[in-house]
């Protein structure tokens, strides 16, 4: 029985020592997460404004103006731009995002992914493991932004994909990240970044009058390009967020449950220490017995 007692004693000591892990886990998670939730939540507002500006010039565009970035082709070639984290330990977060990407090209791009037209830009050292030990066409400069994670890194980032879009190399792209929502929460989207998308005015709505200056050309070859940066860089914020929620999350489950098996393996500790007990009470007793006997 002293075997059985050691061995339930080693599984303890391991539970124990799991949880003191996961425990530091969370915590070091919830630190960075305030931080990022920071991040994210005062940039969101200003980059959504951005967005509805520039859809609002494209859309109301008078055709006079070249907006290489806003038109629309056949679409031949595919970049999907995939937000992913750099660690593991946050739940279903990476795996919810892969699959996401890959339910993207088998519905909407599966005539070009057949002709092998299909390219991923990884943001994210799981992404990128990932697509590229399954055979996808990957572009693998970017993927170590959440390394020193800057606004810079993420502009290069864009640039790639808006020359590529204006030399026509590709013909659309997207991207596939997680919106932050809380702690608990990430809603997994896919979003169209090139070409820019255009505002389909309701019946009735006023058409959006903007003023330019210097002139109209000028303001859009200048401000598209930056628009799209900060939109890129909200997906990896939001990204940022979403991940470290995520290992929040799960790591005060997994120290949640370690308490649940803490609790049975000390319920199984104390019966076997119990029947250990008993039996050498017996032994005793008989062996006192047989000598009085």
């Amino acid at each position: 029985m002293s075997g059985a007692l050691k061995e339930v004693r080693n599984r303890i000591k391991s539970v124990q020592s799991t949880q003191q892990i996961t425990k530091a886990m969370k915590m070091v998670s919830a630190a960075k997460l305030r931080r990022a939730q920071d991040a994210i939540t005062q940039m969101r507002p200003y980059a959504q404004k951005l967005q509805e500006m520039l859809s609002n010039i494209v859309s109301n565009s008078d055709g006079g103006v070249n907006m290489s970035l806003a038109t629309e082709r056949p679409v031949e070639k595919v970049m999907i731009i995939v937000v992913t984290s750099d660690r593991g330990l946050c739940g279903g977060y990476n795996s919810n995002l892969i699959k996401m990407a890959k339910l993207l090209i088998k519905e909407k791009y599966a005539a070009q992914n057949a002709k092998g037209n299909v390219m991923v830009l990884p943001i994210g050292k799981k992404g990128y493991e990932h697509f590229s030990k399954n055979g996808f066409k990957v572009f693998d400069k970017y993927w170590d932004i959440f390394t020193g994670l800057s606004f810079e890194k993420v502009q290069a980032a864009a640039a790639h994909a808006m020359q590529a879009f204006s030399n026509k190399e590709v013909d659309a792209v997207d991207v596939v990240y997680s919106e932050f929502k809380n702690a608990a929460t990430q809603r997994f989207v896919t979003e169209q970044f090139l070409p820019v998308q255009k505002v389909t005015a309701k019946e009735g709505q006023k058409k959006a009058d903007f003023i330019f200056e210097p002139d109209k050309a000028t303001l859009i070859n200048e401000l598209m390009p930056k628009i799209l940066n900060t939109q890129l860089f909200k997906a990896v914020l939001d990204g940022n967020a979403s991940e470290h929620g995520a290992r929040m999350t799960a790591m005060d489950k997994a120290s949640d449950n370690a308490n649940e098996l803490l609790k049975a393996l000390k319920i199984s500790y104390n019966r076997a220490r119990q029947a250990a007990i008993t039996t050498e009470l017996t032994e005793i007793v008989s062996g006192a017995a047989a000598l009085n006997g």
